[in-house]
């Protein structure tokens, strides 16, 4: 039987974040990391409300999984309620990464851009997917690995915990060994050295608390842009003998293992109620490029917020694509959308163009379009400017399909109208 035999958790503003939104949870079995967004106040909030669900330990009944995920949903529905009744928490959120050790299982559910990596051998390898823009444009090879690293827009998620009534979690299991250490962190380490790094510091740190500090450390030195936390465990088997300082096992990743061949709830259940000691911080958003991503089973299912297309353009926002497969991709857009996984991607992000009438309009959602004349964005704004008024050297800052923030947009188009743009 395999067991958390030394973990750490280490939290750190950065350098220019003035409040620290992340919060982690550590107690075995159960290791949790949340990102928090929305303003200082409202993202220290829902990150927090998030681990204070899971310091209620796992429900009593169901998969590993299963707790885990419903164990998410309770926190989103928090979060959720909480913006909504309160004044100034309007969309904040969290993004949440959970870890539970089942014997020689690691069940995981996941949400957002924080990640959780597998250490074994020498080998870093990543366990999820960030649910984020750029990585969806990536996934469909419309970006490649470098410029995903460096995309503008590589801080957008399309998936959170709190801006929807129900939210989308992804649950896998992956075997463990003896020896393998487990890294769960939030994006403000990952966006600023690389996953090449984080390997270099597990392989030559003699501790997890020395590679704990020593990779914020790193992060900072690179410019610290986000809140930092990173949460390291290490398994070993129960009675064995082998030294607490190697982090190291030979082999390679198992596969996930099928949901039929997990334990019984109420053995997971027992094994939930951990004695030991818990770790608790309270301590927001940036992505990195992929060293390794362990095999999954085709039960988890992802739909792109971003399949198909180029950006829109006035002269050519109505398309018409006859092909037998535009019925499906529509429908898999419309359950994506329905159920609430592009929220951030629809309701919070703007961008410029100008209608089919040539009038500066603001639109609100992704500039893409997919077959069958389906649109992921929607009109927000008509200007009273037409789009002639735009000087040739401004149109790009127009015209380009930059994503914007409502504020921004409007500042934008407003001053314009006023002819504080002139030719």
């Amino acid at each position: 039987m395999l067991r958390a035999a030394e973990s750490t958790l280490k939290t750190d503003t950065g350098r220019q974040r003035r409040e620290n939104e992340d919060s982690a949870f550590v107690r075995a079995p159960l290791f949790v990391v949340a990102d928090g967004m929305g303003g200082a106040q409202a993202g220290e909030v829902a990150s927090q409300i998030a681990i204070e669900v899971f310091e209620q330990g796992l429900p009593d009944s169901g998969s590993p999984e299963e707790q885990l995920a419903a164990r998410v949903r309770e926190a989103n529905q928090q979060i959720y309620s909480r913006s909504r009744t309160e004044h100034g928490r309007e969309g904040m959120g969290t993004t949440l990464t959970a870890a539970y050790l089942d014997d020689a299982h690691l069940a995981i559910a996941h949400v957002g851009d924080s990640r959780a990596y597998l250490f074994r051998d020498g080998k870093l390898t990543r366990l999820t997917e960030d649910h984020s823009l750029v990585e969806e444009l990536r996934r469909q090879g419309k970006l490649t690995e470098e410029q995903a690293a460096e995309h503008p827009q590589r801080s957008i998620i399309t998936r959170a915990l709190g801006p929807e009534a129900d939210v989308e979690v992804d649950t896998f299991t992956y075997r463990v060994r003896a020896g393998d250490v487990l890294l769960l962190c939030s994006d403000g380490l990952t966006s600023m050295i690389s996953e090449e790094r984080v390997g270099e510091v597990l392989r030559s740190s003699q501790t997890l608390d020395e590679a704990g500090n020593r990779l914020i450390e790193d992060a900072n030195t690179a410019g610290g842009r986000d809140n930092i936390t990173v949460v390291l465990f290490r398994l070993e088997e129960v009675g064995s003998d082998a030294s607490t300082d190697q982090p190291t096992m030979v082999g390679d990743v198992a596969p996930l293992i099928p949901s039929e061949a997990r334990t019984s709830g109420s053995d997971q259940a027992a094994r939930s109620r951990s004695e030991e000691p818990a770790l608790s911080s309270r301590a927001a958003k940036a992505g990195s490029s992929a060293v390794a991503v362990a095999p999954r089973v085709p039960r988890v299912s992802r739909i792109s917020p971003t399949q198909a297309g180029q950006a829109p353009s006035h002269e050519a926002q109505r398309r018409h694509v006859g092909k037998p497969l535009a019925a499906l991709i529509t429908v898999l857009v419309v359950l994506f959308l329905v159920g609430g996984g592009g929220y951030l991607a629809t309701r919070q992000l703007y961008f410029i163009g100008s209608n089919p009438q040539g009038i500066v309009t603001i639109y609100r959602g992704l500039p893409y379009s997919l077959p069958a004349g389906i649109h992921l964005y929607e009109t927000y704004f008509v200007s009273g400017a037409p789009a002639s008024l735009v000087p040739p050297d401004r149109r790009s800052q127009f015209f380009d399909n930059q994503l914007r923030s409502q504020s921004d947009a409007l500042k934008l188009v407003q001053e314009l109208e006023l002819g504080r743009i002139s030719q």
